[in-house]
């Protein structure tokens, strides 16, 4: 659908990046598409975050096959709570998260019980192809379930915050922090009902948050104030998120990362294709930030040196505002 020209006079204006400009003008021009394998599978991505000493979820186990699915209790290995996820997954599709066992049955964030058969019929979806991109084949795997930091409590329900960072040519670019709530059903996804707040590059504080089509100050569940947060250990938040342009070539992606109350800044996923809807939550166009990096980067720039050049050049007070639209095109 063409937007009337108004509406799209304003967002060019007001440097908005809209998915065919991302697509024919960034993915395509610095993504290798020979590199897509390496972050679209899951497994693939924590063993290459994990040689480069970066932190991820323990991973408990994978089920690529049907008959392995009976073979769930034994490779949980008696563990209360656990999630489950596509290998091929994307937006958050598939993600099942138990947080412990009452009865003989499984306890999502919500309270809701799942019985054996419920949680084994899940996973063979999920072997089928029914959350994986494009419906091909899949697998299951099952890793550890992160604790949430106790800064993110008061603006949280019932699930882990993640963090969003886009990252181009090395350089952070822009960020956010996705924030469950009931709608989402503890999932950290917009799409689902989460909300995001913008995070200033430059400082790590969180501005006001996006819920649908709403800006909103406070979080839908708890009622807590959802601007001014500081997001613990941003310096190795910045760090790490920059990083994964070297480990995975990837010239143009989205990393998500979450802090683990005990074990600190872990990597959930990088993605090649990352949304747009990050736009949003920062009421700034992504168009200005992309264009700076492409002239006054420099390709052999190290992980500070982009850091720094990504704090100077990015913060709030420098932002694009974006006023007019409520939904990236």
């Amino acid at each position: 659908m063409q937007l009337p020209w108004r509406l799209a006079r304003s967002l060019r204006r007001a440097g908005v990046l809209g998915m065919n400009q991302r697509n024919g003008d960034f993915i395509s021009r610095v993504n290798p598409r020979r590199l897509y394998p390496l972050v679209d599978d899951k497994v693939r991505s924590k063993t290459l975050a994990q040689q480069a000493g970066i932190q991820v979820p323990e991973l408990y186990g994978v089920i690529r096959i049907q008959h392995e699915v009976p073979e769930l209790p034994k490779l949980l290995g008696g563990r209360e709570d656990f999630v489950v996820k596509p290998v091929n997954g994307s937006g958050g599709n598939g993600v099942l998260v138990i947080v412990g066992r009452r009865k003989g049955r499984y306890r999502k964030a919500s309270g809701a019980l799942l019985t054996e058969e419920a949680l084994e019929h899940h996973i063979s979806n999920t072997l089928s192809g029914l959350y994986s991109l494009g419906g091909q084949p899949d697998a299951a795997m099952i890793e550890y379930r992160v604790k949430v930091d106790p800064v993110f409590e008061p603006i949280s329900h019932q699930g882990v915050p993640d963090l969003r960072t886009v990252v181009y040519k090395g350089y952070p670019v822009m960020a956010m922090v996705r924030l469950p709530t009931a709608m989402s059903d503890g999932k950290a996804n917009l799409h689902q009902g989460a909300i995001g707040a913008g995070i200033d590059i430059a400082s790590g504080l969180t501005a006001r948050g996006v819920w649908r089509n709403e800006v909103v100050d406070e979080h839908v569940d708890t009622g807590n104030p959802i601007a001014n947060v500081q997001v613990p250990q941003w310096d190795t938040l910045l760090e790490l998120a920059a990083r994964c342009y070297d480990i995975s070539g990837l010239g143009y992606l989205g990393v998500d990362f979450v802090l683990d109350r005990e074990f600190g800044p872990m990597m959930l996923e990088m993605n090649a294709r990352p949304g747009l809807n990050i736009q949003i939550a920062n009421q700034s166009g992504l168009l200005p930030r992309l264009a700076t990096v492409d002239t006054l980067g420099r390709d052999d720039a190290s992980v500070a040196e982009r850091v720094a050049f990504a704090r100077e050049h990015f913060a709030r007070s420098g932002s694009n505002s974006v006023d007019a639209p409520t939904s990236a095109p």
